[in-house]
């Protein structure tokens, strides 16, 4: 009866966790990295995906695990580079990187494609130092979207190429 009376406790507990951790329409740091945000990108950034993706569901996603925007000047967050990782093995199942990769990879030298066995497909953005500023699931973007999305996003230092 105890262990009976214990599971209820924690599913009650488990229950309020979750509806307490989303009332305020976040979600935590490691469901967010699960789902492909590292909670860097600014809820005006899932404004401009949402332009260029039509998932409901995944500018849903990203708008949890957004920060709010500050200041204006923030609303503009560049990077100067970007890793576009994926798994080899994978490739078939995501033909508009396959796409983006043979024919238009070319047009954007501050991105280096890294095979990584089991990679979802994502854009991994880099500061000048090389250092990972942002992680973005691209599963489901059309190449246009990704060539966008670089040529605003991605400023390249004038040392880099």
């Amino acid at each position: 009866m105890k262990l009976v009376l214990l599971v209820v406790l924690l599913q009650v507990a488990f229950s309020f966790h979750l509806v307490h951790s989303e009332k305020d329409g976040k979600l935590s740091p490691k469901t967010c990295e699960e789902l492909g945000f590292t909670g860097l990108a600014l809820c005006s950034d899932c404004n401009t995906l949402a332009e260029y993706v039509k998932d409901d569901a995944l500018v849903s996603e990203c708008r949890k695990c957004c920060t709010e925007d500050s200041d204006d000047s923030m609303s503009k967050v560049t990077y100067s580079g970007a890793i576009l990782e994926v798994c080899m093995r994978k490739l078939v199942f995501y033909p508009e990187i396959v796409s983006f990769i043979e024919e238009d990879k070319d047009q954007f030298p501050y991105v280096k494609v890294q095979y990584a066995y089991a990679s979802p497909p994502k854009l991994i953005m880099v500061n000048e130092d090389g250092e990972t500023k942002e992680t973005i699931r691209i599963d489901n973007w059309k190449r246009e979207h990704v060539q966008q999305f670089l040529r605003e996003k991605v400023k390249p230092s004038r040392g880099s190429s």
